[in-house]
């Protein structure tokens, strides 16, 4: 049986891709931005390189870009932008820097998250319009200055104050996540998770073994706020900021270097960026509009196991040993 190179498997999908006409064409150029085959790659590794299932798969993502206009949501603002501060306080999500390979550094606040200031379709529109700043600005601009394609990124996960009440923001995650699954795939070369909780131990004991191999590898959980492994391959400058705990450098930890913070430069830049494509359009200031909705894929049958798992562990929590009382009604019982 001949034995066909991943090389070669790039190329025949490329032909295939190639005969896809417009509208599906252009919006793919927005997703590969000129690093063709890195892209093609990536729904390749996301369908075990069966390029039938990547075929299929990145033909729905480009009719899912087409029919809910994604290649225009980075001109569509949220507004107001006290609506937006609010989004930035609920759904912490923040770039604090760059590794010193040059991928960019997001922080996601997954403990201290609430999902409790806007509709789900303006945290959905928010995470797509920071996915999509990330690939078309972000890593084109690092692949220029660094002089060779760089297309994905890392994510440090912060478990502080993870607790029951994630069971409210299961089905919003699972949304989000399945939106990242199924169109942004491969995006995130590593995840390292800090400050877990022994919640969050227990409940990966029993999601990994449900987990792809190929995802299990990229998650790295990391002792206390994870800081000395993290300096292995990033600056301290590039450190997010929960991550900074026990240092020297503590004394800076101010609400400035905060990168969740509506205030931090990235926030300041991808909202800036987005209302000047919007005032492009002719409009002065953005209307106030509703939010920009968007399709929700069903998700895959095992992130749906996944999520029943999560739930399920929960409340085994919930109903053990008091672990679901608030914290000093816990202790008054013990």
């Amino acid at each position: 049986m001949e034995v066909v190179s991943e090389e070669e498997v790039i190329d025949q999908f490329h032909e295939l891709i190639d005969k896809v006409e417009e509208p599906l064409k252009k919006t793919f150029e927005r997703v590969h931005q000129g690093y063709l085959r890195e892209n093609l790659s990536r729904f390749l590794k996301a369908r075990d390189w069966d390029m039938t299932k990547a075929h299929s798969m990145l033909l729905e993502c480009l009719r899912w870009r087409v029919d809910n206009e994604i290649d225009s949501i980075l001109s569509k603002p949220i507004v107001p932008s006290e609506l937006y501060r609010a989004v930035r306080d609920s759904q912490l999500i923040g770039m604090s820097g760059y590794t010193r390979e040059g991928l960019p550094v997001f922080a996601v606040g997954v403990g201290l998250s609430t999902f409790d200031k806007a509709s789900v379709h303006y945290y959905v529109q928010s995470h797509i319009q920071i996915n999509e700043y990330r690939d078309r600005v972000l890593l084109p601009s690092m692949s220029k200055k660094n002089g060779r394609p760089i297309t994905t990124c890392v994510k440090v996960l912060d478990m502080t104050g993870l607790k029951l009440s994630a069971l409210s923001q299961i089905k919003l995650v699972t949304i989000i996540s399945t939106i990242d699954d199924l169109n942004y795939p491969e995006k995130t070369n590593t995840y390292y998770v800090v400050n877990a909780p022994y919640i969050f131990s227990a409940c990966w004991k029993v999601v990994k073994p449900l987990l792809h191999e190929r995802t299990t590898k990229k998650v790295h959980v990391l002792s206390g706020c994870g800081k000395d492994e993290l300096l292995k391959i990033m600056d301290y400058t590039s450190l997010p900021h929960f991550c900074r705990r026990g240092s020297s450098g503590s004394s800076h930890h101010t609400q400035s270097v905060d990168c969740f913070s509506v205030d931090h430069p990235f926030h300041q830049q991808l909202y800036n960026y987005v209302k000047h494509h919007y005032e492009t359009q002719g409009q002065a200031e953005p209307a106030k509009q509703g939010s920009f909705h968007v399709g929700f894929p069903e998700p895959e049958a095992e992130r749906v196991q996944i999520a029943k798992t999560i739930e399920s562990e929960l409340h085994k929590f919930e109903n053990c040993n008091g672990l679901g009382k608030p914290d000093d009604e816990r202790k008054a019982s013990q």
